[in-house]
């Protein structure tokens, strides 16, 4: 009689951990490279980053009001120089550092074109930094991801240069100019390796 009594009880049991087991979310796949992820453009369209799979990509966090505001000009200058050839700037606006972002996108866009004439693809704004940090700059700045080029963001305008197969290449600070020979060089190279 306990043995009757115990099979229904052991079904009941193993009925209960397959339906939780149903009920966790599956488990998504770490992302691998800047293609898995989607983000929302200055208009506030989303936009997969799978569409700039191919090109050599630098990706920039930028500010209007920061004392780096004018390497809006050197980013606009290497991108009318490499772009024929397969290269992308794509500018993320950060108010993380000393609120030196706080306009809307709109502002931001206004901005951009009326005193850097940018013509390179602008987003929406984001966190690059600390708590709700964007999911691409999480992954940007992961030793898991990127070794050489982890840790957090020090200031605006830090750059990652991306290859073709949407990994991370090189990190450059802040401070370091968009028409520095470390970085015009290393997008030369990465633009002349045509796998």
């Amino acid at each position: 009689m306990n043995v009757r009594l115990n099979i229904p009880i052991m079904a009941a049991a193993s009925l209960a951990v397959v339906s939780a087991a149903a009920q966790r979310p599956a488990r998504t796949e770490r992302p691998k490279t800047v293609y898995d992820f989607t983000v929302k453009d200055i208009d506030g369209r989303s936009v997969k980053l799978s569409r700039y799979r191919g090109k050599v990509l630098l990706i920039v966090n930028v500010a209007g009001k920061c004392g780096l505001t004018p390497q809006y000009s050197g980013l606009q200058s290497i991108y009318e120089k490499y772009r024929k050839r397969g290269f992308v700037i794509l500018g993320f606006p950060a108010n993380d550092f000393l609120a030196q972002e706080p306009g809307t996108e709109a502002e931001i866009k206004q901005f951009c074109s009326t005193n850097y004439r940018v013509t390179f693809p602008m987003f929406s704004k984001i966190v690059v930094k600390g708590e709700g940090q964007a999911p691409l700059y999480r992954f940007l700045t992961s030793k898991d991801t990127n070794p050489t080029g982890a840790g957090d963001i020090e200031w605006n305008f830090a750059k990652f240069l991306i290859g073709r197969d949407g990994k991370p290449v090189q990190r450059f600070a802040s401070r370091t100019t968009p028409t520095d020979t470390s970085v015009t060089e290393a997008i030369e190279k990465l633009l002349a390796d045509k796998r």
